[in-house]
């Protein structure tokens, strides 16, 4: 491993929480398009733990029950950064009921499949 690799994964080695997540696991679950606890959630993003469980209480964050989809983070990323929708990629359900419009596209989208 080059040096800049172990500097690039210090910080889980520092975050008692993090050290036990596999980067390779959390990969694997978000291209697998898997929900990701706040955990996973953080080695994937590259923050801290205590960073993440704030996040993830930011009102208009996409989680839910304590977990989020990769993908719906990348479109609140760019809503927050002010991107056009037109950039963002995202699978949306026209007719989708106004009792689930509060939850994060792919959950919502999980719940019309049952």
């Amino acid at each position: 491993m080059a040096k800049g690799d172990t500097e690039k994964f210090s910080h889980r080695k520092q975050d008692k929480q993090l050290r036990d997540v596999t980067v390779e696991s959390v990969l694997e679950k978000r291209r697998l398009d898997q929900a990701l606890n706040a955990k996973e959630f953080a080695v994937c993003a590259g923050i801290s733990y205590s960073t993440a469980r704030t996040w993830f209480h930011i009102p208009g964050f996409p989680a839910f029950r304590g977990v989020t989809f990769w993908q719906d983070f990348v479109q609140w990323r760019a809503g927050q950064n002010g991107l056009p929708n037109s950039i963002i990629t995202r699978q949306q359900d026209v007719d989708q009921p106004s009792t689930l419009s509060h939850l994060p596209p792919r959950v919502a989208q999980i719940l019309l499949d049952m």
